[in-house]
């Protein structure tokens, strides 16, 4: 026998005696699919790991399937950026409304109704925040709460964590001692946590507001404006949201929403925690309760007042 005809023959028998690999099981190959089908990375992993252990001889099968999906991920995730890029500027909206009712204490002790509404457009290199929010009440005969505040906030991106801010706020609250307050601030911001279920942001910056006093009058004055806004999403149906944030001026007045305000006389704390729970499709129920303290209030006034709010909550 020559020896061309000698290795072929050797290949030949090589190839009979070793055995050909499994086909994976049409059970264990529906489950790769139908994990992969749920969207959730976590799910996935645990699902693929347990196919390689229990079939080490089909991975190559496996490898397959999970090649394809990696593929699909970076089509879908280039189709994202196109369609990002390409938006015109009132596409790719997201949004939140609100309705519901609230009980206060402090410096009156009442139930009322409250109303908010958040905007987001979420380009690639920038994003429009919008917020506005109403909480009204009456107590015999009398408005003993009429307090609204609207914001608008650009950012800027540098990259995937660092962002410039602008930042641009109007509110209203006689029974907290004023009948207009604008702030407007710039400065920078940074996204220290951003996965699928944590996001904490914080920022800085100098400030400018102008109150006009319920009593008449009003002050000018420079400020330095911090923030930090976390969100937990603790399961599918229940997320956590803490916002708090802080303003120091050498001679501010009052305070808003989720801001600290300290001076020589008087330091000023809102704080909101919110629970929020999914109910059906769009539809969730949220629950917050805000503490708003005055070290030194004006006179006849209390220092602290709360808010509890259960309100219905519209993704759009």
């Amino acid at each position: 026998m020559t020896r061309p005809a000698l290795a072929a023959a050797i290949l030949v028998a090589a190839s009979l005696s070793s055995p050909a690999a499994a086909a994976l099981p049409d059970p264990v190959k529906a489950m790769i699919k139908a994990a992969i089908a749920t969207g959730d990375k976590q799910d996935i992993a645990a699902v693929v790991k347990i196919a390689r252990a229990t079939n080490p001889e089909a991975h190559a099968e496996i490898d397959a399937l999970m090649a394809d999906y990696n593929a699909l991920q970076v089509k879908s995730a280039a189709a994202a950026l196109r369609e990002k890029q390409e938006a015109g500027f009132f596409e790719n909206w997201q949004g939140q409304g609100e309705i519901g009712g609230f009980r206060s204490t402090g410096n009156t002790s009442n139930l009322g109704l409250s109303g908010g509404l958040k905007l987001v457009k979420d380009a690639v290199k920038w994003r429009l925040n919008i917020k506005a929010r109403a909480d009204y009440e009456r107590s015999a005969g009398s408005t003993t709460r009429d307090q609204l505040s609207a914001t608008i906030e650009p950012n800027y991106k540098f990259d995937s964590s660092l962002y410039a801010y602008g930042l641009a706020q109007f509110e209203r609250d006689r029974f907290q001692g004023f009948s207009a307050r604008y702030t407007v601030s710039g400065g920078l911001g940074y996204e220290l946590v951003k996965t699928e279920d944590v996001r904490l942001a914080i920022k800085a910056g100098p400030a400018i507001r102008i109150t006009d006093f319920a009593g008449g009058g009003s002050k000018s004055s420079l400020a330095a404006l911090a923030g930090l806004d976390f969100d937990w999403k603790i399961s599918d149906h229940l997320k956590f949201s803490q916002d708090a944030g802080g303003t120091y001026a050498s001679d501010a007045q009052g305070f808003s929403s989720a801001v600290i305000v300290v001076d020589s006389d008087n330091t000023s704390l809102t704080a909101t925690s919110a629970l929020e729970a999914k109910l059906l499709g769009a539809l969730s129920a949220r629950l917050s309760y805000t503490i708003e303290h005055e070290t030194n209030p004006p006179a006849g006034r209390i220092k602290t007042d709360t808010l509890s709010r259960a309100t219905l909550v519209y993704d759009f």
